[in-house]
This record gives structure tokens, sequence and C-alpha cells, in this order.
């Protein structure tokens, strides 16, 4: 049984020891109701894969959905409209754009996977800036629906990825969506806010540097145990470094995915 237990930013922080680092990692939550007067956190995406209608550019386009903050689609030269691709969606960490996902579009190439990443509406994303689920879910929700539109998708092999802040985003979003989502990647998460409903129940590999001076190791493991009591199954692997993402751990974390054996 899944549990609806919310847990705001300085809740979790608290809860695994990382209350020293609540002051900066705080900045624009709210303690105790997520939700302003006349907000609502619905995290729930309608973008579903199909037949599509317009014919995708092979290699990086970006989504020209909004100016400014917007993200890239990468479709590898291997692609035909006749076979279905895996669809890995990246989400960057907090203070920077989806260009930090620029490197995977080699991996996209040589696995033959999609790859979308998009742009948070402001510097991180919304369950982390403003405290509930809204303006991001409905941006990622244009962007899946645009990849959509283009690309023939494998319904059995769609991840959910993150770095960092974009990690955390993506368990927290990724368990209210398992009828989307069969995958969830999560690279040094920090925190985990889901929100009701929850619909499914995707594996989830997980990655966290033991040396990690942004996320200490500590976020990791007791993210790592609230899915594990849920139920969820949970790969996670600890490495001897920091904040970042090694060459093993993306190739393991794709080998997981693409179930490269």
């Amino acid at each position: 049984m899944v549990r609806h237990r919310r847990w705001n930013r300085r809740e979790f922080l608290y809860t695994t020891g990382l209350g020293a680092l609540a002051a900066p990692l705080l900045a624009g939550c709210g303690d105790d109701d997520p939700t302003g007067p006349g907000q609502s956190s619905n995290p729930r995406l309608t973008a579903r894969p199909g037949t599509p209608t317009i014919a995708p550019t092979i290699g990086r386009t970006d989504l020209n959905l909004e100016p400014g903050r917007d993200g890239f689609l990468y479709v590898p030269p291997g692609y035909g409209a006749a076979n279905p691709a895996p669809l890995f969606v990246a989400l960057h960490g907090a203070g920077v754009s989806s260009s930090d996902w620029s490197g995977y579009s080699a991996y996209a190439e040589e696995r033959g996977f999609i790859l979308l990443a998009p742009d948070s509406r402001t510097l991180s994303w919304d369950i982390a800036e403003v405290g509930y689920f809204g303006p991001d879910v409905a941006f990622i929700d244009r962007a899946l629906q645009h990849t959509f539109d283009r690309c023939l998708i494998d319904v059995s092999r769609i991840a959910l990825a993150g770095f960092s802040d974009g990690a955390s985003y993506a368990l927290s979003l990724g368990v209210s969506n398992g009828d989307l989502f069969t995958h969830l990647i999560a690279h040094s998460a920090g925190f985990f806010t889901p929100a009701s409903p929850i619909v499914g129940q995707p594996p989830v590999y997980q990655s966290h540097g033991t040396n990690d001076p942004i996320l200490p190791i500590t976020s990791g493991r007791f993210i790592e145990g609230l899915l594990i009591d849920d139920g969820y199954d949970v790969t996670f692997e600890e490495f001897d470094g920091g904040h970042q993402i090694p060459f093993v751990i993306s190739q393991n974390a794709l080998d997981w995915f693409l179930d490269v054996s």
C-alpha cells in the first residue's frame, strides 16, 4: 500500500538529518501547506503516445513551445517511423537548464532512444520553488505531446529521469504517473514530495555519491527506504564521488532502463 504522505522540503531535510542545509535549500518554499489560497497541486500528466502526425526532424531541435526557458528534443539518426523507440525524459538540476543533458544526445544516438529535455519554468521545478505541482507539470505535458505528435514511442520503455532537483522531481512526479512512465531514474535526489493520486508502481533506479557535498548520501538512502517501504522495486547504486553522474553510472542506468544484460 502506497502512503499518501506528503513531505514538504523543510520536513524532509530535518527528517534526513540535513537541517544544516535547510536555509539555502528552502528559499521560496512554504513550511506547512504547500499550496496557497486558490492553488491546487495536480501531478497528473495527460499526454499519451499514439500514432505520430508530424514527421520529426532528425537530430536536436528546440521545442519552441515558449520563449526563454524551453528545452530540446533529440531524435537519433537511426529512428524509423515504423519502429517504436524508447523515450528518455531528462530533468535538469536547480539553477541550470536542459542543455546540461546535451551530452546524452550521443548516448541516444548510440542506443537508439529519443531524448526529451524540458526546462523548468523558473530556476528549479515547481514543487521545489513554489511548493506545489503546477506550471512545470503543464509544460512537461506540452513537451510530451510535442514528442508524441512526432515520434512513435515504445510504450514499454518510457523513463522519467533527473539529476539533483530534477531527480527529486522525477520521483515526486513519476509516482503519480506510473501509467505513463515505465521507469524512474534519480541521480543524486535530495527530497521526495509526492502528491495524490499515486498511480502504478514503476521500478526505480537511484544513484548517489557517498561524498556528495550538496545533497548528502543520507537523503538518497532515506528516499530509497521510503520507496521500498511502499513496495517499489529499487536499484540503488552508491559510488565513490560527489554531486555528479559519472560515466559508468549513466551507462548502468541506461542498461537498466533498456534492459541490456
